[in-house]
């Protein structure tokens, strides 16, 4: 993969080349903030762009929301660059915005919560393969801040569990593993699922994606 970093911290910004480095991908651009990371990525031959970027949420000058609204441009101008937002903090309306498009080829990692390389490895494949990859943690909280009923009250807790594990990112092979389920179970309920939240069949739309953002949508 090519890889982009936009991370103030010198110190966590090198350790990250340096791990994707030894894992043999390219990191095309390391960048202290947004605004280089836009004007860095720009500058790259279109042959040369990242296949996924992790983004810093707060970054210089005011470190509130520099990151977040570099990924919003990124996605804009280089939508086939997969974004991860990698933070300390759980930013419900950051994850939201990022989620309120197109929400394939996103994640949003916590800092301090990633055990294992492995799986922080796993989850840039993802997302760059164009998949939606979220923290547990940020799935529960945007879930607390969204009021918005769209269907979802109609799930059964099981369905619920299904659902907020498609907003993980899991396969429906992962999600039997996690919930010690038969895949045709899963099947069943995420086949149900879409019919509980009004998403029919329809070659022009992704309904896994339509199911997750159904369930981080902000309240009104």
């Amino acid at each position: 993969m090519r890889i982009a970093i936009a991370e103030d911290s010198v110190i966590l910004r090198d350790g990250l080349v340096a791990l994707l480095t030894r894992r043999g991908h390219e990191v095309v651009v390391a960048a202290g903030d947004g605004e280089a990371l836009l004007v860095l990525v720009a500058a790259l031959p279109e042959s040369a762009r990242p296949d996924v970027a992790v983004v810093d949420i707060r970054m210089p000058p005011t470190f509130t929301d520099e990151g977040l609204r570099a990924a919003l441009r990124l996605r804009d101008e280089h939508p086939e660059t997969g974004v991860l937002l990698f933070s300390q903090y759980v930013e419900t309306r950051y994850a939201s915005e990022l989620l309120s498009g197109d929400a394939r080829g996103v994640g949003y990692l916590l800092k301090d919560r990633v055990a294992d390389v492995s799986d922080f490895m796993d989850a840039l494949e993802r997302i760059a393969a164009g998949h939606t990859v979220l923290d547990p943690e940020v799935v529960t909280q945007i879930m607390g801040a969204s009021r918005a009923d769209d269907g979802l009250s109609r799930l059964t807790a099981r369905e619920r569990e299904v659902l907020e594990l498609m907003a993980q990112g899991r396969s429906n092979g992962a999600i039997a593993q996690n919930l010690f389920l038969s895949y045709g179970a899963v099947e069943k309920n995420v086949t149900s699922i879409f019919a509980k939240l009004d998403l029919p069949p329809d070659a022009g739309d992704h309904r896994r994606v339509l199911a997750v953002l159904r369930l981080l949508r902000p309240a009104a």
